[in-house]
Order: structure tokens, then C-alpha cells, then sequence
């Protein structure tokens, strides 16, 4: 395979713009909505989930670096098992999990978005909001990939920007004597720490995992080999440091009792420093962030549609691009419809679980490809992982879907059957079409 192969889509994502691409996914409503979620399973200890998941995001990150570079096309994950297992019902369930992760946590996001944060300003019902969201987030997808990436760069100063505010103003406060360190090692009554820190773990890992949208832009970067495992690494550690330090600063700085029942916990935690800062600021900082991850979690969603359309595991018209803006415009109004439907199916934590729990059977699909793929040689220099490191990550995908629910087992079964049920429908109607050109 040669880098030089020709594409629709347009290359015109940079180094930098893919660092602020991932972080900024990275940096979205997993932090400022399911902090407080994540104090309900650890208590204080918010700080050792978010480590357990950077730790075990970063294994299956180096995969994804090393099968990126590898096949820099648009359909990530897809493409990976489809080279891998030569099975194309393998390749379009490990498609398809990543497409129902993709439009779930977006769905989840439109919910955070019209949520509490939202209040501070007006009331108005949850539903239609998030309709409109997502309706306004798929015309800034459509207009193209360099606006939506340029957008997500100011977005993402924004709400890196609040997040630093937080642990400002929580230092500040720890600083003036204020606040119990101790809070730190205590888990709530009745866990073991293990078990806390593992059910943490589970929406945690929520968090961390905006970097595998970045595999299915990886066709519109500039010098994929290069550019694609720094900016990917760097991401996942910036965002590493910042969580790990507001982990720790928001603890003890508020009970995590108190915490664990707001679904605006940074907000909550702005407020007891008393720092003075209104309410209607950090809560449109937190809209920002929350859109953002919309916006990014859309753009792959509808770019893997796109590149399983190409690869002939969906119908060939979510194929189709605008002449001029060159992005897949049938791909974002499909997806986006789907996300619309979910919006009315669970609250924000479940429908993170059955995110993580989707994308844990794709992370363990492109981890056995890795090992799978290292005898097929390509023609370019990509990043090769340590051998080790997938089966580290195998194994760590195994860890966390073993914790999971068994509601949200059922939930992710029934997209995948019908995930399935639309894999057979759709071959039976494409070979009708083929017999009746023949």
C-alpha cells in the first residue's frame, strides 16, 4: 500500500489542528458532566480511575497508532479488522459497533447539553433541544472538515480553558486552608477499592476515549506517519495530567458524597470555592466543551459510514459527497437521524456504558489486528508498536467488559443484532439489484 493513492475527501488536517482535533474530544461532556458519576463509584478517589483509564487507553492508542499510519483510510477500525479477518461480517459488526458508539455518545451529549448547564440560562425541554443540537451540529459538519476542525480549535481553548479555571480556583481554595486531603483514599461504604476503582474505571474510561475518532479522519491528514502518533499521544496525556490534577483538587475540595449527585459537578465545585465566578460563565464554558465533543464524536461517525460505504458494507449512497464542500453530506444526515432517535432511550450515564462497552469490542477487534496484521508489509515508514502492547491491551479490554452490567450487555446486544439483521438486508437487496442488471 502507498500513501500516494488518490481520495474524495480532501487532506487538510495538520499536526496541530489533529492534536486539537483529538484533544478536544478527548476534553468533552466525560469531565464536565460524569465527574460527579464517577465520585459515586470511587468516592474521593476520583483521581485513581482516571489513571487506571489513561493507563489503559494508552495500550490500545499504540495499536490504533500503529494501524493508522499503517492504512491511513477513512473507516478506522472497520478497515483494520476487514484486512485482518477477511470476513466481512467480522468487518461490518466491528464497523457497525463503532458507528452505534459513535451516534450513542452523541445522542448522550445532546442530553448533557441540554441539561443542567443549559438551565443556568433558560428552561426548556430536554428533547427538543437535543434535536435541535444535533441538527445544528450536522450543518457545521457538512460545511466541511476544515471548518469543523478550525471550529474545534477555538472550542477546545474554551474548554481547556475551563478546565484549568477549576483547578485554579480549587488550588486557590485548598491553598488558603480550605478543604480535607484525606478524602483522597476514601471510597464509599460497602466497596472494596479494587471494586471501586474498576467501577469507576468503566465510565472513566468514557473520557479517554475521543482518540479513536481521529482513525476514521485519518485520510484528510497531512503525512499521516509523521504527524498522526504525536498528535495522538500528546493528546491522551495532556488530557491525562489534566484530569488526574482536577481528580485530585476537586476531592478535596468538595465532599464527594455532595458531588456525586450533580450532573454540573464543576460547576458545583466553582461554587464552593467561592471564587466569585458567575454561574452563567463556567456554564457556557461547559456548553462549549459538550458541543464540541458533539461535533467531533458526528464528524466520525459520518466519516465511518462514509468508509464502510466505499468498502461496500453499506449502501454505496452514503458514499456520496457535496461537489464543492467534499464532505459525505448522505453519511451526516444518516447518522445524525440515528443519533436523534437514541436521544429518547436512557439517561447520560448509561449511555456512556454502553459506549464504553461498544467500543471495547472494537478496541479488542483492532488490538488482534495489530498481532494479526504484522506480516502484511507496506510499501511507507508507519509507527510499529512494541509486541507486547496489544496483547497488554487485549487483555485490558477483557478486564473491563467483564465489569460491565448486565443491562447494558442487553442494550449493546440489540444494536449488534440489528446491526446484523442490516448486514443481511443489505446484501439480499444488493444481490437482487446485481441479478437484475445482469
Amino acid at each position: 500500500m502507498s500513501l500516494n493513492t488518490e481520495s474524495k475527501l480532501k487532506k487538510g488536517i495538520t499536526g496541530p489542528l489533529l492534536y486539537l482535533f483529538i484533544l478536544g474530544d478527548i476534553l468533552g461532556a466525560g469531565v464536565y458532566a460524569l465527574v460527579g458519576e464517577v465520585a459515586a463509584e470511587a468516592g474521593g478517589a476520583i483521581w485513581a480511575p482516571l489513571l487506571v483509564a489513561l493507563v489503559l487507553a494508552l495500550l490500545t492508542a499504540t495499536s490504533y497508532a500503529e494501524l493508522v499510519t499503517k492504512y491511513p483510510k477513512a473507516g478506522g477500525a472497520a478497515i483494520f479488522a476487514e484486512r485482518a479477518f477477511k470476513k466481512p461480517l467480522i468487518s461490518f459488526l466491528v464497523g457497525f459497533s463503532m458507528l452505534a458508539a459513535g451516534v450513542t455518545s452523541a445522542a448522550g451529549l445532546s442530553i448533557a447539553f441540554a441539561g443542567d448547564y443549559l438551565s443556568v440560562f433558560f428552561e426548556a425541554p430536554t428533547i427538543p433541544v437535543a434535536l435541535v443540537f444535533l441538527a445544528l451540529v450536522a450543518l457545521l459538519n457538512a460545511r466541511g472538515i476544515k471548518e469543523s476542525v478550525r471550529a474545534n480549535v477555538g472550542m477546545t481553548a474554551i474548554e481547556l480553558s475551563g478546565l484549568i479555571l477549576v483547578i485554579a480556583v480549587a488550588a486557590m481554595f485548598l491553598g488558603g486552608g480550605n478543604g480535607d486531603a484525606s478524602r483522597l483514599t476514601q471510597f464509599p461504604e460497602g466497596t472494596t477499592p479494587a471494586g471501586a476503582i474498576f467501577a469507576g474505571s468503566l465510565l472513566a474510561y468514557y473520557s479517554f476515549v475521543g482518540f479513536e475518532v481521529s482513525a476514521n479522519v485519518a485520510e484528510e491528514v497531512i503525512d499521516v506517519p509523521r504527524v498522526y502518533p504525536r498528535a495522538l499521544f500528546g493528546a491522551l496525556l495532556t488530557a491525562g495530567v489534566v484530569y488526574i490534577a482536577l481528580g485530585i483538587l476537586t476531592a478535596i475540595a468538595m465532599d464527594p458524597g455532595a458531588l456525586s449527585g450533580s450532573s454540573s459537578p464543576l460547576l458545583d465545585v466553582v461554587m464552593t470555592t467561592g471564587a466569585g465566578i458567575p454561574n452563567w460563565l463556567f456554564s457556557l464554558v461547559a456548553l462549549v466543551a459538550v458541543a464540541n465533543g458533539a461535533l467531533l464524536t458526528m464528524i466520525m461517525s459520518s466519516r465511518l459510514a462514509f468508509g464502510m460505504a466505499e468498502q461496500g458494507l453499506l449502501p454505496s449512497v452514503l458514499g456520496r459527497v457535496l461537489p464543492n464542500r467534499r464532505t459525505p453530506w448522505v453519511a451526516i444526515i444518516g447518522t445524525t437521524f440515528i443519533a436523534m432517535l437514541l436521544t429518547v432511550t436512557g439517561d447520560l450515564a448509561t449511555l456512556a456504558k454502553t459506549v464504553v462497552l461498544l467500543l471495547l469490542v472494537v478496541f479488542t477487534s483492532t488490538n488482534i489486528a495489530v498481532i494479526v496484521l504484522r506480516r502484511d508489509k507496506v510499501e511507507h515508514q508507519h509507527f510499529r508498536a512494541p509486541l507486547v502492547i496489544p496483547y497488554l491491551a487485549v487483555a485490558s479490554c477483557i478486564v473491563l467488559l467483564i465489569q460491565q452490567e448486565g443491562g447494558i450487555w442487553l442494550r449493546a446486544l440489540a444494536l449488534l443484532a440489528f446491526g446484523t439483521i442490516l448486514y443481511f438486508a443489505t446484501r439480499w437487496f444488493s444481490g437482487r439489484q446485481a441479478s437484475r442488471s445482469a
